[in-house]
């Protein structure tokens, strides 16, 4: 795991400056303690990173989960409840991986898949513009269209340019030079501006801004614009911070019932997130999602049983290792490592950084995931592709992650049910002559009961005196319900003069008396023609 540690460190760096604010916005969000988003946060780099099989995702608290965390905590009366919940959910993941259910994960179609990593990268964007002002009512983390602080997206935007804060817009557009200037210009004139990286250099100019500035000055940056990370007196009050599940709660059903909730939702958007990731990989790795929701089960459980908040792999962190050149899970690793270490040595650094430089590095990460040139690519893949990713994109950005990757998958499927439709047969003409048409009805190599519809209307579309030859000699798999289509057109094609030729592996007959009786009279199952 250190053969790449050239790599990975300066993109646990990048992953650190990004993590940080996003564990105690997360946090914020959720309703529950700053330090909780801080522990699964450090649980979810150093735990569930050096279980995880994936080289290149980071997990952490998720922002889908905040609105759940949110209810739950009031519904189950408390927060030490609600940490039940979570260990709960963590076991029910772990069932999950014993039962190989990772493999959901691959049935997501890569249009909805490339459609989720661009709605995230647009929602960045747009959730970043008002702490790049210095306008920071919604915490970090706030991802859903209605946010908590009772505006939405849009309105938040505007209502920040009516709230600029002076010192943090500056010091965030100087962030953002920087950035860019080492992506694009200083990265390419030597190894040491690849070892350093350009966040880093970002957030170091943001708290010598804030110590020459202050707070109170013109140019200064208020304290509520900077990082709120909890700075404990000593020893007792930093284990104070911690908190512990009350078991006695295991006896309410509703404890269960949110259990069930967190661990289904945090499997899903993990499984989402391996897929997304592993697409975004420039090295190709391959996550094992079975041993990703193992991973993912025990740093819950762990999370629960210290009082943090519940975890999956989050694109938004993991999405940053890659850009930054992360290889392996040590990057992972070290980020979490960082986090425990900073909150414990170094708070008050910490609370000196600004956030509107953290919103600058955060709005590069979102500009990479939802390059322009992507629409581009996804309009000349076709009608097919293009309207699920549209889809996608445009519903995680007015709802949230999930119903967003619903709809989309929603439409994916419809798209597929269309193109089965379409793909069911193909018919030709070949002879007129004589007063009788004669028509070569070819089926494909699988027709399923997707396929009834194309097929019932093309027979009933035939004209009288036609002769009909049924070609099955492809087909591979024929679906039950066709051979029942097949066999009420029977009662059609005597009345309409149809003469029929069926043509297959198992022989060739004119005008079958029964088509359920050709194929071994199995009326009630479904034929293999194999």
């Amino acid at each position: 795991m250190f053969k790449y540690i050239k790599n990975d460190l300066p993109a646990s760096i990048v992953v650190f400056f990004v993590a940080l604010p996003l564990c105690l916005g997360i946090a914020l969000a959720s309703g529950a303690p700053l330090f909780s988003g801080l522990i699964s946060g450090i649980i979810g780099g150093t735990i569930v990173g050096s279980l995880s099989g994936s080289k290149i995702g980071v997990s952490g608290p998720a922002a889908g989960l905040a609105a759940i965390v949110l209810t739950a905590i009031g519904t189950l009366g408390g927060y030490e409840n609600f940490l039940v919940a979570v260990v709960l959910g963590g076991v029910i993941q772990l069932i999950f991986g014993f039962l190989k259910a990772g493999v959901i994960g691959y049935y997501f179609p890569s249009s909805v898949i490339k459609g989720m990593l661009t709605g995230i990268g647009i929602i960045i964007i747009l959730k970043q513009i008002p702490h790049f002002f210095g306008y920071d009512a919604d915490p970090e983390g706030d991802f859903a269209f209605f946010q908590v602080d009772g505006e939405n997206t849009f309105s938040e935007i505007f209502k920040s340019l009516n709230n600029i804060s002076l010192g943090s817009t500056i010091i965030g557009f100087i962030g953002l030079g920087i950035l860019i200037l080492w992506s694009n210009v200083l990265s390419k004139k030597g190894k040491i501006f690849n070892l350093i990286q350009g966040p880093l250099v970002a957030v170091v100019c943001g708290i010598i801004y804030f110590i020459i500035t202050g707070s109170e000055s013109k140019f200064g940056i208020s304290t509520s614009h900077l990082v709120s990370v909890p700075v404990p007196d000593n020893l007792d009050s930093f284990l104070g911070q911690f908190s512990f599940p009350n078991f006695s709660a295991i006896t309410n059903s509703e404890v269960w019932v949110i259990a069930f909730t967190i661990a289904l939702v945090a499997s899903l958007e993990t499984l989402l997130c391996v897929e997304a990731t592993d697409k975004l990989d420039p090295h190709k790795n391959v996550t094992p999602t079975n041993r990703e929701l193992l991973a993912q089960g025990t740093g819950n459980i762990l999370s629960g049983l210290v009082g943090g908040l519940p975890i999956t792999q989050v694109i938004v962190r993991s999405s940053a290792n890659i850009q930054s050149g992360g290889r392996t899970k040590m990057s992972a690793i070290i980020h979490g490592l960082f986090l425990l270490i900073s909150v414990i040595l170094i708070p008050n650094l910490l609370n000196k950084i600004p956030l509107s430089v953290l919103a600058a590095i955060l709005l590069i990460v979102g500009y990479k995931l939802a390059k322009p040139a992507l629409f581009k690519q996804m309009y000349k893949l076709g009608w097919k592709q293009f309207v699920p990713f549209t889809v996608t994109v445009v519903g995680i950005v007015f709802t949230d992650l999930l119903v967003g990757i619903g709809l989309g998958l929603g439409v994916g499927i419809i798209v597929i049910l269309l193109k089965s439709y379409q793909n069911s047969h193909f018919l030709h003409i070949e002879d007129k002559s004589n007063g009788k048409h004669k028509i070569k009805m070819t089926l494909a190599e699988e027709v399923t009961f997707f396929n009834k519809g194309a097929i019932l209307k093309e027979l009933d579309s035939l004209p009288i005196d036609t002769y009909l030859e049924i070609d099955l000699i492809k087909t591979r798999y024929l679906d039950n319900d066709i051979i029942e289509i097949l066999e009420d057109f029977l009662f059609k094609a005597k009345e309409r003069n149809i003469d029929i030729k069926l043509v297959s592996k198992r022989g060739i007959v004119e005008n079958p008396a029964s088509f359920i009786h050709f194929f071994n009279e199995r009326p009630k199952s479904d034929l293999s023609l194999s």
